[in-house]
């Protein structure tokens, strides 16, 4: 099942941003494989999209692929890198504080995970898992994973709610 964050006393106002801007912020903390970073900027996108009901960036949400949500023109950034790390970036991205707070939370809540334990939360999870119905398990989509079923299954997390 999914993992619940701590928002008290965040107010969740914020500049819209990109996903490279995230991007950048959290390869700033750590050196991560492209799937390790797609699916912290998944968590990043679904947990403000459910706490605020806004977009923390709007550059085409996720697909779901065969192994989790998949951000198509992050990945088509670091494609090159395979299965092997991005670099660290030691250019610090020029975010306002309140970004800052917000990534940092999720990052706080998600960076001790390895990128495969990242894919397994992810494929646990109703949104994943919705967008994918009908697919084989290596088979490959291009299936928008759903804002309304992001936003209903998080909540119902927060809410401490029995997700099925």
């Amino acid at each position: 099942m999914g993992t619940v964050i701590n928002f008290k006393g965040y107010t969740g106002e914020i500049d819209m941003i990109n996903i490279n801007n995230i991007a950048n912020y959290l390869l700033n903390k750590e050196s991560m494989s492209n799937k390790k970073l797609q699916k912290i900027c998944y968590y990043a996108y679904a947990w403000y999209l459910t706490m605020y009901d806004d977009y923390l960036f709007t550059d085409g949400g996720f697909e779901a692929w065969v192994h989790g949500p998949v951000n198509r023109e992050l990945y088509d950034r670091f494609k090159g890198y395979g299965w092997q790390n991005i670099p660290k970036n030691e250019n610090k991205e020029n975010l306002s504080s309140e970004i800052e707070e917000f990534v940092g939370m999720i990052y706080d809540n998600f960076y001790m995970h390895t990128a495969d334990e990242l894919e397994a939360m992810t494929h646990a999870e109703r949104p994943w898992i919705d967008a994918r119905k009908g697919l084989g398990k290596n088979e490959t989509s291009v299936n928008r994973i759903d804002d309304n079923v992001i936003k209903a299954f998080y909540r119902s997390l927060s809410e401490g709610a029995q997700v099925e």
